[in-house]
């Protein structure tokens, strides 16, 4: 197991709550008795009787069209081998939610209790009515050559093999690129492959289609090199026999140009690699360790470019960069097949799509101030949110081309934005935070230990390399929590500002404490005092140096943690009021909501300063603002002080930043409908796209909107994320869950690495 996925909450999270990953939500209303007398006896009476005259009408009246089967029996699970169906059920969901998350397809995971290739294929045929298309997995071969082909064959809808085919698809976009950027002919680069299963046997098929000659392919299976002089050959493996024999994986890769590795781990040497041709293209894809690791390869050669299945290291070979769109666009025309065409389209459009200016959100997320296409990045990024509207229509336009569509798509900018709305990257900024937080983790203390879920958080943000946590509080009880909710804390810091141990601490920090506030009444015993709190000292330990970001609040008042922090680090340069934002993760995207937990009733004044922060801080997660100052009236439409200081707002801001997008006043549901919006006002900044942060007049109504929000929509929420600081403290809302402490724990540790 991942080393930094400890057994215990692996479990936890599969079994938490409703059990397993994936549920079924209903798409209609059903409030009423009309509404069930439509969903059920009498009203579906109706479509049934429309699909059985026209059998096509079962993707207009039913969910098929957007239904996909991930069928498996259990007996090649990655990594773990033949596990049986019932064991593999809980990969099945997994992929099932990444159908879900990245390209809004519905599954039924099915896992079948048989290895009987014949049994199999008349199972998954006689379920045909109920799926538009079936996604094979972890099945092992030779079985899985001969079910998908059989199913391709037999079925009138799209069929793939993932384990053969997503590998495939996503390394030959990779190969092409990198051939491009060393300047070689893909006709006459000579190839090794190590290992014959589903996936090296799959990918040099499509290496083939793309141009690489057959005889300048070397496969080796576990007995060493295919050639026509072994007698042990199956048909498959002896389509890769070649007339040249080598004696070994090392004498094969001497002047290689290309090394495909879907095998066993290190079995490729440094001296292997620095034996093959100039500017060498390395794609080690054990899982999950590769043929060779990584820093081992780019020591051997500068000139190399590489690639792995690792998420650590540049030029990532992931199938979700495949199988989630390749799908959706043969779904959107209804195909009866995913053929070689729409495989070799996917391809070309992940090949593209790697040349073109990278997003802002993904260089964020990697921590990278500009990737572009070279060496190092030579495939998109999985969290590239471009994938949806660049693959899906490549695949729907080549089903189109080759006849196996059933319906066509004529207006492709609308199918583009009904791409877009399928998917309201309302997960990607909780990714792309994790993924930036973890490329330069921060030293982030947690001043209310004596808390299990503060301590589980703690767990999490060290082993998966988020932070470094350190703990105060009471080291007895801490330890006592540790050891009764068997969690891994032994090397993490704890320290108890009223042990003897920290007296030291606590007279240095007293010395910079008693500086910074003896004009402002404070005697040395009363910061001395001070410094016995965890706000002051974990405070102080950030404002020192000895730590980058500090989180409180869960067990305290806002204004107590607050106080210690405007104290000890104070409000940035220029900025005369701190302000408290939130981030509702919603379908649609992020929402910013501010100002939630600071300022009862903000001036004119105070509103102009409380939105300058916002933006700031939204614009550090790039994502460019479009701000509606929110309240009861519509441009005018009602008087009253909220609503002028609102205006007031608006005119001011609109003056200092012209490019700013923002207007109000307005009510809240104007600032998200658009139609509204253009109809009754066509000259707000909001006509476009509506907008993705909220300004609120005061305390009560920001506070009433979040959390009425939060809880009747039950969306996942980040903050409340203080603004204005020097440094990063964040201060937890009672009550915040594990994941909501991650959340806020990388929100600290990205706000420290842009600080710094």
């Amino acid at each position: 197991m991942n080393k930094n996925i400890r057994k215990e909450d692996a479990l936890h999270y599969h079994s938490k709550g409703r059990p397993g990953k994936i549920q079924v939500i209903p798409t209609k209303e059903t409030n009423t008795q009309r509404d069930l007398s439509l969903a059920y006896s009498p009203g579906v009476a109706e479509p049934c009787l429309e699909i059985a005259e026209n059998p096509e009408d079962v993707y207009r009246y039913t969910a098929k069209g957007n239904l996909v089967a991930v069928i498996s029996n259990g007996t090649a699970v990655l990594g773990l081998g033949d596990i049986g169906p019932e064991a593999s059920k809980p990969v099945m969901e997994g992929k099932g939610l990444l159908f879900k998350i990245y390209s809004d397809i519905d599954v039924f995971d099915i896992e079948l209790n048989t290895k009987d290739v014949d049994e199999f294929v008349r199972t998954v045929k006689i379920l045909e009515p109920t799926f538009g298309g079936i996604n094979l997995e972890d099945i092992k071969a030779p079985e899985c050559f001969e079910i998908e082909a059989r199913l391709k064959k037999e079925l009138n809808i799209p069929v793939m093999h993932d384990d053969q085919h997503g590998t495939a698809i996503i390394s030959a976009a990779a190969l092409l690129n990198a051939l491009e950027i060393v300047k070689k002919d893909i006709g006459s680069v000579r190839v090794v492959v190590s290992g014959a299963g589903a996936s090296a046997v799959s990918c040099t098929k499509l290496y083939l289609s793309l141009g690489v000659k057959p005889e300048n392919v070397a496969m080796f299976d576990r007995k060493g090199h295919i050639h026509t002089g072994r007698t042990d050959l199956d048909e498959l493996k002896s389509g890769f026999a070649t007339n040249h024999a080598y004696d070994s994986l090392e004498q094969a890769l001497e002047g290689a140009d290309v090394f495909l590795g879907l095998s066993v781990a290190n079995v490729v040497s440094q001296d292997m690699v620095r034996s093959m041709a100039n500017d060498p293209i390395v794609f080690a894809m054990a899982n999950p360790d590769p043929e060779i690791a990584y820093p081992d390869a780019v020591e051997a050669r500068a000139d190399i470019i590489m690639a792995t299945g690792r998420s650590d290291y540049p030029n990532q070979v992931n199938n979700v960069l495949g199988f989630p769109y390749i799908f959706r666009g043969a779904l959107d025309v209804r195909a009866t097949e995913i053929n070689e065409e729409m495989k070799l389209a996917a391809v070309h459009a992940l090949a593209d799509l790697a040349k073109k200016p990278v997003p802002d959100i993904v260089n964020l997320a990697y921590n990278e101030p500009n990737l572009a296409f070279g060496k190092n990045y030579i495939i998109p990024k999985p969290v590239d949110p471009r994938l949806l509207t660049s693959v899906a229509p490549a695949v729907a336009k080549a089903a189109m081309d080759t006849g196996v569509a059933r319906t066509m798509i004529t207006d492709w900018d609308a199918y583009e934005q009904e791409l877009h709305r399928r998917l309201g990257r309302h997960e990607q900024l909780t990714r792309v935070l994790l993924n930036k937080a973890k490329t330069d983790p921060k030293r982030v203390v947690f001043a209310d230990a004596e808390n299990i879920q503060v301590l589980k958080a703690a767990q999490q943000v060290r082993d998966e390399g988020i932070a470094t946590p350190i703990l105060l509080g009471d080291k007895k009880a801490i330890h006592g929590l540790i050891s009764e909710n068997n969690l891994d804390l032994s090397e993490v810091v704890i320290l108890d500002p009223r042990a003897d141990e920290s007296e030291a601490a606590i007279e240095r920090y007293t010395q910079v404490l008693y500086d910074k506030r003896k004009r402002k009444g404070v005697t040395p015993s009363e910061a001395r005092r001070m410094m016995y709190y965890r706000n002051y000292f974990g405070s102080m330990m950030v404002e020192t140096g000895e730590a980058d970001a500090f989180i409180s609040g869960l067990t305290r008042t806002y204004p107590d943690t607050i106080r210690p922090a405007l104290h000890v680090i104070g409000k940035e340069e220029g900025v005369s009021r701190v302000a408290g934002m939130y981030i509702l993760l919603t379908p649609r995207g992020p929402l910013f909501f501010s100002d939630t937990t600071v300022n009862l009733d903000p001036s004119v004044e105070d509103l102009v300063e409380i939105t300058e922060l916002t933006a700031q801080a939204i614009e550090r997660f790039n994502i460019k603002p479009r701000i509606a100052m929110v309240t009861y009236s519509n441009f005018g439409s009602a008087r009253g002080k909220d609503a002028e200081k609102m205006s007031e707002a608006v005119a001011i801001l609109k003056k200092k930043y012209p490019s700013m997008i923002i207007d109000g006043e307005m009510q809240a549901h104007l600032a998200f409908d658009t139609d509204l919006l253009k109809n009754n006002h066509p000259f707000s900044d909001l006509i476009e796209e509506g907008a993705n942060t909220l300004i609120f007049p005061n305390l009560s109504a920001s506070n009433i909107a979040y959390n009425l929000l939060k809880e009747a929509a039950q969306l996942e929420t980040i903050g409340p994320i203080l603004l204005g600081l020097k440094k990063p403290v964040h201060v937890l809302q009672l009550g915040s869950s594990v994941r909501e402490i991650v959340n806020m724990v990388a929100i600290a540790v990205v706000e420290a690495q842009m600080k710094n």
